[in-house]
């Protein structure tokens, strides 16, 4: 590989490192913007129904989107300076403290800027600047932010895994992602069936819910990027590292309510290392593992 490649690879590294801030803002903020309309559906149809007269005032709320207000210390809302938002320096540069209170900044931050320009220079220097670069570069970046949104609220949101999957068809469609059409169009059908037969075969045989709906949307979307052949690995991978950082987590205590994980982050995992290595060593690697 040329020095010049690798350049290029890190440039598109530092663009990750600045996604990867704004992740963080979408991580933080999209589930907050998801409940605030939540709250006006359900005003409006309080009042469709009589519930509540048409003058009702709507739940009071402040303009809040991935843009307003601005990023702000959560614990003394010091607006940070634009030197206080460049990835991973500002972070070691404050030494993990706001500079307006002090109060700890979670390293999560960082390790999310960073997370992130890994994977765009880890697809930069296989791919080259390219547009197949591009498109893995955005299947990471929607990858990183459903997984840290899913383990902090359990949601998946649609606002996410859906053009997740159309993405993922229309890379194929365009011969970007490197799957074939009719496997991405069979990836994502048998991504969603399976696990919706796995929910509803749980269901019936316990009355609980094991697993929610979009993590069908979300493992379709894997579907649409890798083609079904690449759905056993993925499935297992995340198996695998979902249930033993759950026995760990129940040895420490520190399951949360209901006694669950939430198994999205463990697909995204997946997804995650068949882009890194591809299905086929990801297969070979979780057999020598169980194996």
């Amino acid at each position: 590989m040329t020095g010049s490649a690798q350049w290029d690879a890190a440039l598109v590294g530092v663009l990750g490192l600045l996604i990867g801030s704004f992740l963080n803002v979408v991580i933080h903020r999209l589930p907050r913007m998801m409940q605030q309309q939540w709250q006006d559906e359900c005003h409006r149809y309080a009042i469709e129904q009589g519930l509540l007269p048409a003058t009702a005032a709507p739940p009071a709320a402040q303009a809040f989107n991935l843009s307003r207000p601005r990023s702000h210390c959560p614990h003394c809302s010091h607006a940070l300076r634009w030197y206080e938002n460049i990835p991973v320096l500002s972070y070691l540069a404050l030494r993990g403290r706001c500079a307006g209170c002090h109060a700890r900044i979670s390293p999560r931050y960082p390790l999310v800027e960073l997370a992130t320009g890994l994977l765009f220079y880890a697809a930069a220097l296989r791919w080259g600047i390219s547009a197949t670069a591009a498109c893995w570069c955005i299947f990471a970046a929607i990858l990183m932010a459903l997984a840290w949104i899913d383990w902090d609220t359990t949601l998946l949101p649609d606002d996410l895994t859906l053009p997740l999957l159309w993405a993922g068809l229309i890379a194929a469609a365009l011969q970007y992602s490197g799957t074939p059409l009719l496997d991405s169009v069979a990836g994502a059908a048998a991504g969603y069936l399976s696990l919706w037969s796995v929910y509803w075969a749980f269901k019936l045989a316990t009355g609980k819910e094991g697993m929610g709906y979009g993590d069908f949307k979300l493992f379709a979307a894997l579907g649409a990027w890798f083609g079904w052949q690449a759905l056993v690995p993925i499935i297992l991978i995340a198996s695998v590292c979902g249930a033993m950082v759950g026995i760990g987590m129940k040895l420490s205590r520190q399951l949360r309510e209901g006694k669950y994980v939430p198994f999205g982050p463990f697909l995204a995992l997946g997804g995650l290392c068949a882009m890194l290595w591809g299905p086929d060593r990801l297969l070979h690697g979780v057999l020598s593992l169980l194996g």
